[in-house]
């Protein structure tokens, strides 16, 4: 029997400047959290509301973060952290100015502390100079993982443009290493994020891969569900708990969808966690009050 997961939690999308409809409300929402204090100042509404799991993307603004909440947990006690790994935007970024090689070397190799820097290399080299992916997944796992130390990971997600990708390869060996390195080395549940979760899920089931969280869109409009609307129900009606574990994001679809209309509809599914952004008190008390899964 897995774990059970926070049925409620606060993503941090609204931080960041994303909003998958409007480039206006984007620009917005990256004017007003500018800075980290205005950040802090929602983190701290979303715990007096109740909330008490957060969802975090591991981009660039995401350590200082983690430093708030290591550095505050006697105002904070009892979160439940849901890492999403890794922030390809931070990569690709990288790999445009630099390229491939002096990516490598500076996210491999740079800023490890000098404890483990030795072990890094030796692991790294081993992975780079033997191309052996799983030995570089697992580098890369604990270099994104290190801005988290000391926060209670409960479910490690990996990334949907690195799951799809992967799923579209089909890719068995790695998943399965994925989820056996989360479980053994952080004792939290493997996470998977995607844009395609009744594939994924056949894919897993096909693999007997077991016990992994899945995180997609999931909405009563089909916003960015694929193939379509039916496999998703379908796919969710049949799904056993204790086997997957089953997270709805873009519950309102880009706020296409009426809170109320939206949770409504989500309420009556087989769904075990929903992650939400928002960035006002009366936006977060709202949704927490909608949600009854």
């Amino acid at each position: 029997m897995m774990q059970p997961i926070d049925k409620v939690i606060f993503g941090d999308n609204q931080f960041f400047g994303i909003n998958h409809m409007s480039q206006e409300k984007a620009q917005q929402l990256a004017e007003k959290f500018f800075d980290n204090p205005s950040i802090f100042n929602v983190y701290r509404m979303a715990f007096d509301s109740g909330i008490r799991a957060i969802m975090l993307n591991s981009n660039d603004r995401a350590k200082d973060i983690c430093e708030h909440f290591t550095s505050n947990k006697t105002d904070y006690p009892e979160i439940s952290w849901y890492p999403s790994i890794p922030y390809p935007h931070k990569y690709a970024n990288l790999i445009s100015e630099k390229g491939i090689v002096p990516t490598l070397n500076e996210v491999l190799f740079k800023n490890n502390s000098a404890l483990g820097v030795l072990g890094m290399i030796t692991k790294g080299s081993a992975a780079v100079l033997g191309k052996d992916a799983i030995k570089l997944m697992k580098m890369l796992i604990d270099i994104e993982m290190k801005m988290f130390k000391g926060l209670n990971a409960k479910v490690i997600f990996l990334q949907n443009i690195i799951t799809d990708l992967l799923l579209g390869f089909g890719v068995k060996e790695i998943f399965q290493e994925y989820c056996y390195y989360i479980e053994k080395k952080y004792k939290a549940l493997p996470g998977l994020i995607t844009q395609n979760m009744p594939f994924l899920k056949s894919k897993l089931e096909e693999w007997e891969i077991e016990g992994v969280v899945i995180c997609s869109s999931f909405n009563k409009i089909g916003y960015l569900m694929s193939p379509d609307m039916e496999s998703y129900i379908s796919a969710v009606k049949a799904n056993d708990p204790s086997k997957y574990q089953l997270m709805a994001m873009s519950t309102l679809a880009s706020g296409a969808i009426p809170s109320k209309e939206a949770y409504e509809f989500i309420n009556r599914q087989n769904i075990q966690s929903v992650v939400f952004g928002a960035s006002s008190k009366k936006h977060i008390d709202e949704t927490v009050s909608l949600i009854d899964i």
